[in-house]
C-alpha cells in the first residue's frame, strides 16, 4: 500500500495504515465465493504526518462512528469486484476525510438585524395582531 498524500504538508504514511481483505457481499456470481475483493483499511490517526492537533480533533469528531475499539479509523470499501480499485477507493475516502478535517471552519460572528428589518418585523406583528383582534367575538359587533 502507498502513502496517502492529502496536501503538500499532510501525509498518511504506510506505517499508519493496516489493510486486510475479505470476500465482499453482493452480486458477483462464482467470483464472489473465491475472490477477496472487500478491503478494510485501519488508520492510526496519531501517526498522520503534518496534521495540526486541532485538525486531529476535528477528524476524530467527524469520524467518531468509524473508529474501532483501539481508536483507529476504519474504512471499508467493497464498491467494485476488483481489489485494487477498492484499495484506491478506500485510500481516497481516507484522503477526503483528512482533507475536510484539516480545513478550519469559519467562525460565525453574531450580527445585529438592520434597522429596516426590525421595522418590517414589528410592522408585520402589528398587522397580525390587528387581524387576530378583528376575529375576536364581540369585536366590531356594536
Amino acid at each position: 500500500m502507498r502513502p496517502v498524500v492529502v496536501t503538500r504538508l499532510v501525509t498518511v504514511p504506510e506505517e499508519a495504515m493496516e489493510m486486510s481483505v475479505a470476500r465482499a457481499s453482493g452480486p458477483g456470481g462464482q467470483n464472489v465465493n473465491k475472490v477477496s475483493s472487500k478491503v478494510d483499511v485501519r488508520v492510526n490517526l496519531e501517526k498522520i504526518i503534518g496534521l495540526h492537533p486541532e485538525a486531529l480533533e476535528r477528524l476524530k469528531t467527524a469520524a467518531r462512528n468509524r473508529l474501532d475499539a483501539d481508536g483507529r479509523l476504519q474504512i471499508i470499501s467493497q464498491k467494485t469486484r476488483d481489489q485494487l480499485q477498492n484499495i484506491e477507493d478506500a485510500l481516497e475516502k481516507i484522503r477526503q476525510l483528512v482533507l475536510v478535517a484539516s480545513v478550519r471552519p469559519i467562525e460565525r460572528r453574531a450580527t445585529k438585524p438592520t434597522r429596516g428589518s426590525v421595522k418590517r418585523r414589528l410592522n408585520e406583528k402589528k398587522i397580525t395582531g390587528a387581524r387576530k383582534t378583528s376575529r375576536q367575538k364581540g369585536h366590531g359587533d356594536d
